[in-house]
């Protein structure tokens, strides 16, 4: 691949790509909180609908520059020779190059899309104030929440998308005779992208969970806790106890399983005895 092609590939990349993300970020933030755990309303339903942005904005860019010159530099160094280089199997080479691709892109976006998504469901609060928390409480790692998930949906998404892409550019080229303009080579991408996205939103589904699934448990994973302990040389201190931390999900619902039907029980017993108390009643007026 030579200079000039690598530096078109690497501008064009980014700017197409910060443009398609920027373009279609509100739609991006209602299918993250359609797919968020919470529901979509309670994720924030139409508000906010730009919380993100900021982080989309400095991704997009790199990550689109990075995917796109992997790409053309694999499908270049494969298709210089050999036996990746005959026509017949080029989708292989085109899939090839778009799981390299896709793999190099991830170092960049997983980050980016985890404050992102983030964000997302949690529209009071802003881009960095959740940079900063999921920073300090889960540390790096925490930002390469989902890079496993993330590879998993992305390159079945490129093995669908490019192939397909490429084939539709070479059937319409070769049926009306000369290289396709720029909204043929766009509306093949189109169909191509619409295709990928049907095939793998299940796990686009379970990468966004994965993603989100930290922001159900700060509250109640990292609750301040205060014990006391008791040593042979210590006395016990005596400080203002804090209101203890909300019960999990689970306790909660193992709670009222237990003191639900306990309560039924005993309504049922006093509904009984008033019964009984109105028939006594009853039969000693008759008489």
């Amino acid at each position: 691949m030579e200079r000039r092609e690598f530096v078109a590939s690497l501008v064009a990349g980014g700017c197409a790509g910060m443009c398609v993300d920027l373009t279609l970020f509100p739609l991006d933030t209602i299918k993250t909180r359609l797919q968020s755990q919470q529901g979509f309303y309670k994720a924030g339903g139409f508000r906010g609908i730009y919380a993100g942005v900021p982080s989309a904005a400095v991704g997009s860019f790199p990550n689109a520059a990075a995917f796109f010159v992997t790409y053309e530099c694999t499908k270049s160094l494969l298709g210089a020779g050999g036996a990746v280089a005959a026509p017949h199997v080029a989708p292989v080479t085109h899939m090839l190059a778009a799981s390299l691709g896709e793999i190099v892109a991830c170092l960049i976006r997983v980050p980016t899309e985890v404050v992102k998504q983030r964000t997302q469901a949690s529209p009071s609060s802003t881009t960095y104030h959740m940079l900063l928390a999921t920073f300090r409480e889960e540390g790096v790692r925490g930002l390469y929440r989902g890079f496993g998930s993330t590879v998993l949906r992305e390159i079945p998404f490129s093995l669908v998308q490019f192939p397909l892409w490429e084939y539709l550019k070479t059937l319409w080229s070769w049926r009306q005779g000369h290289t396709l303009y720029s909204w043929q080579a766009a509306v093949c991408g189109a169909f191509a992208g619409a295709v990928a996205a049907f095939v793998t939103t299940p796990l686009d589904v379970v990468k966004t969970r994965i993603m989100l699934a930290k922001v159900y448990t700060l509250k109640h994973m990292h609750a301040p806790t205060h014990t006391h302990t008791h040593t042979h040389t210590q006395t016990q201190t005596h400080s203002t106890p804090s209101p203890p931390p909300p019960p999990p999900l689970a306790a909660t619902f193992k709670h009222c399983c237990q003191v639900m039907p306990h309560r039924q029980r005993a309504e049922r017993a006093r509904s009984l005895s008033k019964f009984q108390q109105c028939q006594h009643t009853g039969r000693s007026r008759l008489r």
